[in-house]
């Protein structure tokens, strides 16, 4: 498993947070997720082998959200 983390911009509540952990944890190949909207940031754990880094960008940003 390897970890990253990712700035998330545009979350403004909890409902935001709940949204960006559960498209992220339907993602193939992520374990876990934590989402903090005070810090505005997502942690992931995530096998490489089945996602990457571009495949959550893109699933955060097709939500409404801008990632990085």
């Amino acid at each position: 498993m390897e970890n990253i983390t990712l700035i998330i911009e545009g979350m403004t509540c909890s409902g935001c947070v709940d949204n960006v952990k559960r498209i992220l944890e339907k993602l193939n190949g992520v374990d876990s997720v934590k989402v903090s909207l005070s810090d505005g940031i997502a942690e992931i754990s995530f096998d490489p082998q089945k996602t990457n880094k571009n495949v959550m960008i893109d699933a955060i940003e097709n939500a409404g959200f801008d990632a990085y």
